[in-house]
């Protein structure tokens, strides 16, 4: 069973930037792909990235290339989503979501690819 806690969450203005971490309580934490998604009021949840399991391979929703970058650290069994020009619209509840795979270069962006999940955390962008 794996544990995703996540953090970093808050009120920011647009323009500003977060950073969110979600540690992991496994120790074979580098045989997992990780990834972010979020999930807004009334909407459908929302693939954002993912990172493989070496951290050789990010995707990314086109909605946030170049603002937000996904990074792991396997020692600490945590993964990263730095976030900066945040706008209102990346206002949502974000979640950590964890796969077991044996493939070390493969990102995943479905949700139905991942099988452990975080609580969330709630990131609100203020205009």
């Amino acid at each position: 069973q794996v544990q995703l806690v996540e953090s970093g969450g808050g009120l920011v203005q647009a323009g500003g930037s977060l950073r969110l971490s979600c540690a992991a309580s496994v120790r074979t934490f580098n045989s997992y792909a990780m990834g972010w998604f979020r999930q807004a009021p009334g909407k459908e949840r929302e693939f954002v990235a993912s990172i493989s399991r070496s951290g050789g391979s990010t995707y990314y929703v086109d909605s946030v290339k170049g603002r937000f970058t996904i990074s792991r650290d396997n020692a600490k069994t945590t993964v990263y989503l730095q976030m900066n020009s945040l706008k209102p619209e990346d206002t949502a509840v974000y979640y950590c979501a964890a796969r077991l795979t044996g493939y070390p270069n493969t990102a995943y962006s479905g949700p139905r690819d991942y099988s452990y999940w975080g609580q969330g955390t709630q990131v609100t962008v203020s205009s």
